[in-house]
């Protein structure tokens, strides 16, 4: 195992991999957010739901794996 992974072109497809991973989170998020009859975001901070705290970081951690996957190939 060499140094293959300091070459700029294998850091800069790292960084791009990972601005798209963070993006398709965040649109999915964005996504269910709307298909839900409330605010996820109020119901977790405001209102303090653990519940649906657990539930959305489930969900983070499942679309998570799928995008890996799809990046990684």
């Amino acid at each position: 195992m060499g140094l293959e992974w300091l070459k700029p072109n294998v850091i800069f497809g790292t960084i791009l991999y990972a601005l798209i991973g963070v993006v398709v989170l965040w649109l999915s998020f964005v996504a269910i957010d709307k298909l839900t009859p409330y605010k996820l975001w109020e119901e977790i901070c405001d209102k303090k739901n653990l519940a649906l705290a657990i539930v959305v970081g489930a969900m983070f951690i499942a679309i998570g794996q799928i995008v890996a996957a799809a990046i990684h190939g």
